[in-house]
Formats: C-alpha cells, structure tokens, sequence
C-alpha cells in the first residue's frame, strides 16, 4: 500500500508533506481549491479541485476519486485560522466559517474513506490551541478542540481505521507569521510564545512528521498527541 492522501497541499505543510512522499516513490492523492503548480507535472501526483467550505455534496464528490483506493494514510491538513480576537466580538458567521473547514469538511471526508475506499490511518493535523484555550484563538481553538473529540469518536466507531489528533508544533508557514508580525503580542500574550519557540520549516516538520506516522500506532487510537512532548 503506496497510496497517500492529503487536502491542503499548496502551501507549507502539506505542501512540503506532497513533496516528501513523492520523493520517497508514494502516489499522492490531494484534494484541494487549486492544483499545486510544482506538484502538477509529477505523474505520481493525483488531483481533485474542490472548496472545502463547501461541504455539502462534499462525501459524495470524492465517491470517484477514492473508490476502491487503499491508503496507507490520510492526512487531514487542510485548515484555517479565522481572525485572532476576542471570543465575544467574533460573530457565530466567522465561527461557523472555521468550524466548515477545521471540523465538518474532515467529518464528510472520514465518512467517503470509511465508505469509499480502504485506509490504514487517519491523521488529523490539530494544535495546541485546542488544549491551551488562549486569548484570541477562540475559532481556531473551538475548531480544534472539536477534531480532537471527532476522530476520538470515530476511534470507537471505526475501529479498523486508528485514529490521532496530532499537533505538529510551530511551523513558519503564511498563518505562523502573519500572527508573529501582525498581532500585538502584549494583547494576546500566545504570540509572544510562538515567537520564543522553535519555528520548523516545513520541510522540516514534513521528514518529522512522517517519521512519526508509524509510531502513532503505539497509542490508543484517537489520541491527541503532540510531537514536542511524544517521547523518543
């Protein structure tokens, strides 16, 4: 079983996570809103376009793409980060609009995997902000925290699939800097935090987390983990 599968692969993370996997002879399966143009040309390298705010008729969609497809594991990568303020000045709207993407688009793609084709593993891509309820990081936190219970639930339902909620630390990617340069950090003091902790590349955080892969195994299956504290 060769076979990857992964959303969110034009920028950093997933990008990079592509990019190593291909490199190691992997076909890598990617959903997304537009085709990577580095990536495009690699004929190990599937696509399927696709909004993943629009999650109705998002299951049914990817029926094509996966069916009868067996993945040694899918990476839920895709994510957003929603405006850092206070909790009580952001509208249900903007909530609801992180939630789609961070929580519901994930639920419909489990749903199409369990259903559709055959996969070994399931990582979601968490955060910290899902544990540290930090001032500011309510959306983000809230939608976090939320994939963290759902793949714990789909643990227990699902149980020929092992799931991990898994934090990959603080990787400089767009999000991570836009929060370092753009937001005041005597406001919400988590930006001082990040500035202070070890900033991985991607391609850093990719060879990590794909060394890490195989050994989420070792944990009861819908775990939250955190690469910076899982022991060696």
């Amino acid at each position: 079983m060769r076979n990857i599968f992964i959303t969110g692969v034009n920028t950093g993370l997933g990008n990079a996570l592509a990019v190593a996997y291909l490199s190691k002879g992997y076909k890598v399966y990617a959903v997304g809103r537009e085709v990577p143009s580095i990536l495009d040309k690699n004929p190990n390298f599937f696509f399927f376009p696709y909004d993943l705010s629009g999650t109705y008729m998002l299951k049914e969609a990817l029926k094509d793409f996966i069916e009868k497809r067996s993945f040694e594991v899918a990476i839920l990568n895709a994510g957003v980060l929603g405006e850092i303020k206070p909790l009580n000045q952001t509208n249900l709207m903007e909530i609801k609009e992180v939630m789609e993407i961070n929580v519901w688009a994930n639920k419909e793609i489990i749903d199409a995997l369990s259903e559709y084709a055959f996969v070994q593993q399931i990582v979601g891509i968490s955060s910290g902000a899902s544990v540290s309820g930090s001032k500011g990081w309510g959306a983000y936190a809230l939608s976090k925290s939320s994939l963290n219970m759902l793949l714990k639930v789909y643990a227990k339902e699902l149980p020929d699939i092992h799931f991990t909620a898994l934090a990959p630390g603080v990787i400089d990617t767009a999000m991570v800097r836009h929060i370092i340069h753009n937001i005041d950090e005597r406001k919400y003091p988590s930006v001082s935090r990040l500035k202070e902790g070890n900033l991985q590349s991607p391609k850093e955080a990719a060879h990590l987390l794909i060394d890490t892969f195989p050994k989420l195994f070792e944990y009861e299956s819908g775990s939250f983990l955190d690469v910076r504290t899982m022991e060696d």
